[in-house]
């Protein structure tokens, strides 16, 4: 089993005026469950004439659909312990603090041991749950902290919340090369047109906007934070490779190791053993999907991410001093 992309246009059949538009979707995309096509009108990856549109709104006849989305296939999924940490948890949420190298779905060649596994195992309601509630992703070797629905109304807020981009999020990440300011990063991001398990810039691509400033810089690197706007998949490793400064480690988009000038061994080493993308989901505000209120979660960053910190910033010290 793999996911794929899917792209897909077609106009409202002037027989399906009259009926709610996630009945009309189904009828004209069999392939898909009402339930999903529901879920995408909700997070915006079904467009009508360009603009967003909700389940219950009717067809009037004659409209352009266009479907985006990721399709992963539909799994039986088996509960099973995982280890992974839980921030917070009531009768609607759950913020998971996801380690790195946990993958969050089951897939190919990911059938178990995922954040999906270890939630039902955990949460054993969540069965009843779209996706065991997990509303939004983090690649597998991005850590922190993400958001589980714990019931199916708690799922259709926080998709709404995430399609209208009500949700802050906010990641670390450390970059190549030494950014002088912040700013904002504004590029489409669509499926790479020949390697189809790559994201890439391409015009005509789904919105994506990324805003980041600087927390700390050293001699060849920077460490970031960075805010999303959107969520398209590997969003900010996508950006950061656009515009010339690839996230430390990253296997994908960054490129080969480039070791900072006067590097000496035990930089050398840590930079050479890490081998995963710089980049931690560490913060998360958002309205709570039942009760309203306003909450915010912070994870602090794992250890190895830190210590590659720390390992920066020492030698951008001993640089400094001669």
């Amino acid at each position: 089993m793999t996911e794929t992309a899917q792209t897909l246009r077609q106009q409202i059949p002037e027989a399906l005026a009259g009926k709610r538009m996630d009945q009309a979707l189904a009828q004209m995309f069999p392939q898909y469950s009402r339930s999903r096509l529901k879920e995408w009108l909700l997070a915006g990856l079904i467009t009508v004439d360009g603009r967003g549109c909700r389940p219950r709104d009717a067809a009037a006849g004659g409209e352009t659909v266009e479907l985006n989305a990721v399709v992963e296939p539909e799994t039986r999924v088996e509960a099973e312990p995982v280890v992974f940490r839980v921030v917070h948890e009531d009768a609607g949420l759950i913020v998971a603090d996801k380690p790195a190298g946990l993958v969050v779905h089951p897939g190919a060649g990911n059938r178990e041991g995922t954040l999906q596994n270890g939630l039902l195992h955990r949460y054993p309601e969540l069965a009843s749950v779209p996706r065991a509630g997990i509303v939004h992703r983090l690649d597998k070797d991005t850590s922190g902290l993400m958001m589980v629905a714990r019931t199916v109304e708690a799922h259709t807020a926080l998709v709404r919340a995430l399609g209208r981009r009500d949700i802050r999020r906010e990641y670390r990440a450390v970059c190549r090369g030494v950014l002088t300011a912040g700013g904002t990063i504004d590029a489409p991001i669509d499926r790479h047109p020949v390697q189809r398990t790559r994201m890439a810039v391409r015009e005509g691509g789904r919105p994506a906007v990324s805003h980041y400033r600087v927390v700390e810089r050293f001699v060849a690197h920077t460490d970031v934070r960075v805010r999303l706007e959107t969520g398209r998949t590997h969003q900010i490793r996508v950006h950061f490779a656009h515009i010339r400064h690839p996230l430390l480690g990253d296997p994908v988009y960054g490129g080969r190791l480039q070791l900072p000038p006067g590097a000496d061994e035990a930089l050398t080493a840590t930079l050479r053993h890490f081998r995963r993308q710089a980049l931690h989901a560490e913060s998360l505000a958002l309205e709570h999907p039942l009760t309203g209120e306003e909450l915010t979660f912070s994870s602090p960053l794992p250890d190895d991410h830190a210590g590659l910190i720390a390992a920066l910033r020492a030698h951008r010290e001993r640089m400094e001093a001669g």
